[in-house]
């Protein structure tokens, strides 16, 4: 935060509009601050992400997940994650330690702070029935076998709660190596997500990715 030097009026009957003027000009302090964040942000996002992720986090390929309009506990937590290598899966490793271990929490906090805001992917529809069974599994599960709803944790769309990542709008191939991911035990840093996984199978894990990929 900056340091303001701000004169003390003299005269009696300017103190209330000198008063005033403090208020305003403190008041504003938030919203600079987050405009420079912000600005910090896209700079950084630009110069260290946007090769893989794509301009404003619209990720063209699928071994890299679309970063735009995910919820930023979910980023922060996760490029920490990097940073501290509790994330282990192989592209985890490939990618992202390197890169990570050169973040503050200033900067991480940044970049989550703008990819947040940034506007979302929205996918294309494809095969009807498979869709209609991965919009199945993610609002309903599968009660028979104790799988929650996907919704339950990650919002009616996909769109993502705190550090439940938003999921609508992601590439299918991404979703699915996830899935293959915590079911192997490679990816460890989500414990629920471990225990989901085992009780999909391949079909189910495609159908459900397809579904969010379409939102």
């Amino acid at each position: 935060m900056r340091t303001l030097y701000l004169p003390i009026p003299q005269a009696p009957s300017r103190l209330a509009a000198w008063l005033v003027a403090v208020a305003v000009v403190f008041a504003g302090l938030p919203l600079l601050a987050h405009a420079e964040n912000s600005e910090r942000g896209e700079r950084l996002a630009g110069q260290l992400c946007a090769a893989c992720h794509g301009v404003h986090g619209h990720s063209e390929s699928p071994i890299f997940p679309r970063l735009s309009a995910q919820t930023p506990e979910y980023l922060t937590a996760q490029l920490k994650g990097f940073r501290d290598h509790a994330r282990g899966e192989t592209d985890a490793r490939s990618y992202m330690w390197a890169i990570a271990s050169q973040l503050d929490d200033a900067t991480i906090a940044s970049l989550a702070d703008y990819y947040s805001h940034q506007e979302p992917v929205h996918g294309t529809p494809g095969d009807a029935a498979l869709l209609a069974k991965g919009q199945d599994l993610f609002e309903h599960g599968a009660p028979d076998r104790g799988t929650p709803a996907c919704a339950s944790c990650h919002g009616d769309e996909g769109q993502g709660n705190g550090t439940f990542p938003r999921l609508a709008g992601q590439h299918r191939e991404y979703l699915q190596r996830q899935i293959e991911v915590f079911s192997n035990g490679t990816r460890a840093n989500a414990p629920v997500m471990t225990a989901i996984a085992h009780s999909l199978d391949a079909d189910e894990a495609k159908a459900v990715a397809a579904w969010l990929e379409s939102r």
